[in-house]
């Protein structure tokens, strides 16, 4: 039996991007990441310093993915309608958010006992919970729970910008204009500045790349492809004249991933679960993309939960005393397995919590 297509490049770079984002707190945070440096110091030092760039592939997909789903929603020049679709993004961001939220206050608590360390942070408070609820927490200026939960604010507020668009432009060709404006001013100066990291604008350049990728290949009208299309090509001689001035990688980043898109986004692929049945070859492939969708599927959920293990090794680290013998080889084990539970939870999470939470809806 045969399920649904997927799209072979958008279920890799969700996987792909959301393990290098792992990889890169794993570098940051904790003793562990320190005597792993020892160890592997050219590998740690490159996902400590490069590994954040993978945050520009997320944009750009969120903005491919959004408008694929706000362009097949009917009806958006309605206002009710609008301000639904914006809800229920919420409501499909939230479910797991909170419970990954609750384990990492959990595991920050039995991590205070043991670990001396920034990262951990100080208690929570209820004004800090109830600010992460509502995606408030970094425009209020308060401390981060757990890291990277600051982008799924950012990922709602900027889902949110774009529903409001098609519902206030009279036609697809309007938006693309507002985009055109709004990539430019982001990618040219607000991205620059850390002032406005908390709001939509900051991101708003790769995600309107994302946007219009979209908008270039998969739209029905021909006339909206071919203005999409002119607009991401003088998109692109911005990013490369501005370089000249001064080279910010992640804006090509982005770029690369919106063309990349473009070609290959639609790349369509079968779940089908008779593997045995094929010839050696095509079931070796076959396995292959099952691994990339299976991480695909629990992408979201591994992003959440994954910094809950960051806490737990470095207490099993500490509390063992294993860090005063400045091992790397027991560091980097540890590390593995904390990645790898990082994996295995978030199944739990994707199938108890992800999954049935996508029937609450307005």
């Amino acid at each position: 039996m045969q399920s649904k297509n997927h799209f072979l490049l958008v279920d890799f770079l969700k996987t792909f991007a959301s393990l290098t984002i792992i990889l890169h707190h794993f570098s940051s945070y904790g003793q562990i990441a320190q005597d792993v440096r020892q160890l592997l110091p050219g590998i740690m030092t490159w996902l400590f310093e490069y590994g954040r760039y993978a945050v520009q592939i997320f944009l750009v997909m969120g903005g491919y993915l959004a408008a694929q789903s706000l362009t097949r929603t009917s009806d958006l020049k309605n206002l009710r309608n609008v301000l639904k679709t914006i809800f229920n993004r919420y409501l499909r961001l939230f479910a797991p958010y909170v419970v990954a939220l609750l384990i990492t206050i959990a595991c920050a608590w039995v991590a205070r006992f043991w670990v001396q360390d920034e990262f951990v942070g100080e208690s929570e408070t209820l004004s800090q919970f109830l600010a992460h609820l509502f995606f408030l927490q970094g425009i209020l200026g308060l401390d981060s729970i757990s890291a990277g939960v600051w982008y799924v604010a950012i990922d709602w507020q900027l889902y949110a910008i774009l529903a409001i668009m098609l519902g206030l432009f009279p036609g697809y060709r309007s938006v693309v204009w507002m985009l055109l404006v709004l990539c430019v001013a982001s990618l040219l100066y607000f991205n620059r500045h850390g002032d406005y990291e908390n709001y939509f604008i900051y991101f708003m350049g790769a995600y309107g790349l994302g946007v219009l990728a979209q908008l270039c290949k998969n739209f029905p009208d021909k006339t909206v492809n071919r203005f999409a299309q002119i607009w991401i090509v003088v998109i692109g001689l911005v990013i490369v004249v501005s370089s000249f001035h001064e080279f910010w990688l992640r804006n090509i980043l982005a770029y690369v991933v919106a063309i990349a898109l473009i070609f290959w986004g639609d790349w369509a692929y079968k779940d089908q679960k008779q593997a045995h049945k094929r010839p050696q070859h095509q079931s070796q492939t076959h396995k292959l993309v099952n691994v990339i969708l299976w991480g695909s599927r629990r992408s979201y959920c591994a992003f959440l939960i994954h910094f809950s293990f960051i806490l737990l090794a470095n207490t099993l680290y500490i509390a063992w005393g294993m860090n005063q013998r400045h091992d790397g080889v027991m560091a980097l084990a540890l590390m593995m397995i904390a990645i790898a539970a990082s994996w295995m939870t978030a199944t739990y999470l994707y199938r108890w919590v992800e999954v049935p939470a996508r029937r609450i809806k307005l």
